[in-house]
């Protein structure tokens, strides 16, 4: 008997697993696994969410026209070249559908976001990782993979798990020097977090070209995780393709009410910044002051690296944080192996993970 065969490079995808919320036999957790808003949304963005559930029986704005002027407004940008999306993540598979296909190629940095090569395997196309220096995507070596069948290059700046983020000269340099049908796809979901004087957005790169795109997303700073988010900005064209294969009601209603109201509220933004900056440097330092290996982060999220000894290492680590109610992402699967990624929850939750970092130094030391 014959059966349905799906697509070639489907069978091939790692299907992505999200960080654990529970953990059994556990009463109280501290979820610092998957890099969500340490102070949650704004409290008028939960407002609104409310008030839209009146209107539930509605189809939503199958455009998000109110939002994206909104958007157009806070970021000095053509409201008619933004895409509104379910989460970033819609939008980057979007642009893998668009442009990529069987015998096209895909091409990231070796430890970037896991959603690249998944969306690439998913039209056929061939994922391709270029090596990172220093856990930095690399610009030499992006340009050096790209081979007559790259179609697009995504890149996560800053990146998520490393935390760290190309300057605005190496970007422009990586767009510099793309053939003119190679679609450059800047991933700018930690943007809000980064404070570094050298960073660009990349909104320049959009204006100047024909052939980038910057996502952005709610799910972060904005604390909007659970209604998935996000929004594109690009050349009109790319735009007008995004339109054309997208559902016609992609962003639920809800979610486009509380986006309105979350971009209304700078302060609640600045003051999730302002948290993130202050408990990612105390916990990082602390940690060190402990003997862990910590690298800097513009992110909400640190590293932390253990030995590759028994008992000593990340596996083990993860176990004796578990047992204690911290929940940290085991980021082997990007490739990083001994290395536990901590996102930055409240201040309670920062002071009580430091201390199971103690415990867990003590243990392991023998003490």
């Amino acid at each position: 008997m014959s059966a349905p065969v799906p697509r070639p490079g489907i069978l091939e995808i790692s299907p992505y697993v999200g960080g654990k919320s529970t953990l059994a036999g556990v009463e109280r957790v501290i979820k610092l696994a998957s890099n969500e808003s340490a102070l949650g949304p704004s409290p008028r963005a939960v407002e609104a969410y409310r008030e839209a559930s009146g209107r539930l029986h509605r189809y939503p704005d199958g455009g998000a026209d109110a939002l994206r002027a909104a958007l157009g407004e806070a970021h000095g940008l053509d409201p008619a070249r933004l895409v509104c999306g379910s989460g970033s993540d819609e939008l980057l598979d979007l642009l893998a559908r668009a442009y990529a296909g069987p015998g096209d190629e895909v091409l990231y940095s070796a430890h970037g976001f896991l959603m690249y090569p998944i969306v690439a395997l998913s039209v056929g196309a061939t994922p391709v990782a270029a090596p990172e220096r220093e856990r930095v995507a690399d610009v030499d070596a992006l340009l050096g993979a790209l081979t007559p069948r790259t179609r697009l290059v995504y890149l996560a700046n800053p990146n998520n798990p490393t935390g760290t983020y190309l300057a605005a000269d190496e970007l422009a340099r990586l767009h510099r020097g793309l053939p003119g049908d190679v679609l450059l796809v800047v991933d700018a979901a930690y943007a809000e977090f980064v404070e570094a004087a050298d960073y660009s957005v990349g909104f320049d790169l959009v204006e100047a070209g024909e052939n980038v795109v910057l996502t952005r997303t709610f799910s972060k700073i904005h604390g909007l995780a659970a209604l998935r988010l996000g929004w594109v900005y690009g050349p009109a064209a790319v735009i007008e393709v995004i339109h054309r294969i997208r559902g016609p009601f992609n962003v639920t209603a809800p979610a486009q009410a509380a986006g309105l109201a979350a971009l209304s509220d700078t302060d609640w933004l600045k003051a999730a910044r302002r948290h993130n900056t202050t408990w990612r440097e105390w916990f990082s330092e602390r940690l060190r002051e402990l003997g862990f290996e910590v690298p800097p982060s513009v992110c909400n999220f640190v590293l932390v690296e253990f030995p590759d000894e028994p008992g000593r290492d990340a596996a083990t680590a993860n176990a004796f944080l578990q047992a204690r109610g911290i929940i940290a992402r085991d980021v082997s699967g990007y490739g990083l192996a001994n290395i536990l990624r901590v996102s930055i929850g409240t201040e309670p939750e920062m002071r009580a993970a430091a201390e199971v970092f103690a415990a867990f130094r003590e243990h392991a030391d023998g003490d």
